[in-house]
């Protein structure tokens, strides 16, 4: 398979633009989508290999739909018929504009290493023979936005040829490079006091995988869990985990018993550290909410050090949920919310089920622009630290400081409400947009605001179609088209009651992972074999989940709309499972489930939010929330 590859074509690109072979075809390590900016909508940044080497890459949006049908994905081999070389936010990135799609294989081909720190070890090795000014000409071949700063070594790591192994030795002109296996490790201290000057080379969190053993991250903690201890028939231990953040992504980090007394209280969140010598496994996804497929063992031989220079190392990365949008997301699900802390409820206690044990606890309410307030839950350590909230400014009024949350669960008893958990953050005033315009709204508008609860709404329990409707936010469909709806930087909410009048038979549902909180998109890798990437775990059979589309009317006009799994099934009455075996066995009978609700009037929850396809502006409307 290995052959299959044109090798070397990374490293050609990068030293003089253009390869030997002039379509060279490459393996996509890792497709993952990302926001765009400016309205430019989403798109999709890969990690492509050439059996030899690794470069990061990003995808021109014309090619968002093979992405996003699942064509180009992991492990997918590509021609590169059209691409370029540029410099993105001091990252040196190949922009994809043209491929032809060759094909999935099952497996990484071949060992690849950063190009970055390929390229490094080749200097070096030159440098060793005497020759390092043949490889740096030929980098001076390279096209004027070529010859940046590579992200990755520009901190002129010595022993980057370790990271790069064996392959980058053999590419240099035979012989092991200069430095030895532990070379770059030496210096570096697991205790406080800073790298001692040892520079250090740097892998990408995005390009950790267990095929990598050596490796250095920088990354910032973003989130450090108590210590937690166990006890079970195999005997005593305890563990602490912690939630490592790079420009590239997000990886989960656990110490456990030695490990626990070496790196703990090492560790402290917001400080970036060097991480190496450490174990990457696969995620176990029941114990993490962080968005990697794998995560990192610490052990008695890793080492940790303190980095001075956290320039281009992230803060935490957050994806707010508006609390009005919170009856759209499935409960149990984590998310990240941010709202202002309107009251700060007192310390008490409750004895666990599990444990049979007293947990101390504390609410908060928040409130956001949405016009909505939520209760919010700390416990133990959180609740009894929590000072944020609750006193009084110096001129007398209350303290309500804007809080953002990571990762904090959802639940659904006596409407919407929020818990923290083991992995959950906060952040009191952070110095953000999202924050400042909170700030902005409230001191000027928002605290004289009813707000509206969850636990008070009408039409029905939470989570099964109820929903807050409120008498000023109906609108009529022509007023929705005339007063332009959805076309403004951020989306609109809105109610609006319709006549379902169409519902698009082709393409309702697709067969979605089985396991609790995922849903994701499986394939089929034989009849009685489905795989879900993100799980990495195949199923006998999928659970199917509707994207319904179709069109709504009233006396003024109608709009196109989609939906949900949970929308869905309200308006057919079926799960999507029972959908397609009807479309498999009884075509008429699908038909007849497609067309019973046409006709039926409902009161519907609006969300109006532009975005583009193929180039051209479009609204989406998506039904939140459905009362008949």
């Amino acid at each position: 398979m290995e052959g299959q590859l044109t090798e070397g074509a990374i490293r050609e690109i990068r030293v003089s633009g253009e390869p030997s072979v002039h379509e060279p075809i490459v393996q996509c390590l890792s497709v993952k989508k990302v926001g765009g900016s400016g309205g430019n909508g989403d798109r999709y940044r890969a990690i492509v290999s050439d059996g030899i080497t690794f470069q990061q890459g990003m995808f021109a949006t014309q090619l968002n739909p093979l992405a996003d049908s699942g064509e180009v994905g992991r492990y997918t081999l590509i021609k590169l018929l059209e691409y370029s070389v540029n410099l993105v936010k001091e990252r040196v990135i190949l922009i994809i504009h043209q491929i032809e799609v060759l094909g999935t294989v099952d497996n990484k081909i071949g060992e690849p290493a950063s190009i970055d720190i390929y390229l490094q070890a080749e200097q070096e090795q030159a440098a060793q023979n005497g020759g390092a000014g043949n490889v740096q000409e030929e980098e001076n071949d390279v096209k004027p936005q070529q010859q940046q700063v590579n992200p990755y070594n520009n901190r002129g790591a010595q022993g980057g040829a370790a990271a790069a192994g064996g392959r980058a030795g053999a590419a240099a002109g035979g012989g092991r490079p200069a430095g030895n296996a532990g070379g770059a490790n030496n210096n570096r201290s697991s205790t406080m006091g800073g790298h001692s000057g040892q520079q250090h080379p740097i892998y990408p969190i995005e390009g950790l995988s267990p095929y990598q053993n050596k490796w250095t991250i920088k990354a910032r903690v973003t989130n450090k869990s108590d210590i937690r201890h166990w006890s079970n028939a195999r005997g005593e231990g305890k563990l602490f985990s912690v939630t490592f953040l790079d420009e590239t992504g997000e990886i989960k980090a656990t110490g456990f018993n030695d490990a626990v007394d070496q790196f703990y209280n090492l560790l402290e969140e917001g400080k970036v550290y060097f991480v190496s010598k450490a174990r990457v496994g696969i995620a176990k996804r029941q114990f993490s909410n962080v968005n990697n497929e794998y995560e990192i063992t610490l052990e008695n031989s890793s080492e940790i050090s303190l980095c001075t220079d956290t320039e281009n190392v992230p803060q935490v990365k957050y994806s707010f949920v508006e609390l009005g949008q919170l009856e759209s997301v499935e409960p149990n699900s984590i998310i990240d919310v941010i709202g202002i802390v309107k009251e700060t409820g007192e310390i008490s206690q409750i004895v666990s089920k599990a444990t049979q044990k007293p947990i101390t606890k504390r609410e908060l309410t928040l409130v956001d622009a949405t016009g909505m307030s939520v209760r919010l839950t700390l416990w133990g350590r959180q609740a009894e630290n929590f000072t944020a909230a609750g006193g009084y400014n110096d001129d007398g009024s209350p303290q309500q400081p804007v809080i953002a949350f990571k990762a904090v669960r959802v639940g659904d008893f006596g409407g919407r409400s929020l818990s923290m958990v083991s992995s959950s953050s906060m952040a009191v005033d952070p110095d953000i947009p999202e924050a400042h315009a909170l700030r902005g709204w409230f001191d000027n508008q928002g605290e004289g605001t009813i707000f509206q609860t969850f636990n008070s709404m009408g039409g029905g329990a939470a989570g099964a179609g109820g929903g807050a409707m409120r008498l000023d936010q109906f609108k009529l469909i022509g007023d929705v088209k005339d007063e332009m709806l959805g076309t403004g930087d951020q989306p609109d909410n809105f109610w609006i009651r319709a006549h379902l009048v169409y519902i698009k038979k082709e393409n309702i549902s697709y067969p979605a992972c089985p396991t609790p909180k995922c849903g994701k998109k499986v394939m089929m890798e034989d009849t009685n074999s489905w795989r879900c990437e993100k799980c990495d775990r195949t199923f006998p059979e999928p659970e199917y989940r509707y994207i319904l589309s179709g069109q709504v009317a009233d006396f003024t006009g109608f709009l196109y709309f989609s939906c949900f799994n949970e929308i869905g099934q309200q308006l057919l009455g079926k799960t999507a499972d029972e959908m397609e075996v009807l479309k498999n066995t009884d075509e008429a009978a699908y038909d007849r489930a497609i067309a019973d609700p046409v006709g039926t009037t409902w009161n519907l929850s609006i969300r109006a939010k532009s975005d583009n396809w193929q180039d051209q502006q479009r609204i989406r409307y998506n039904i939140m929330r459905a009362i008949p």
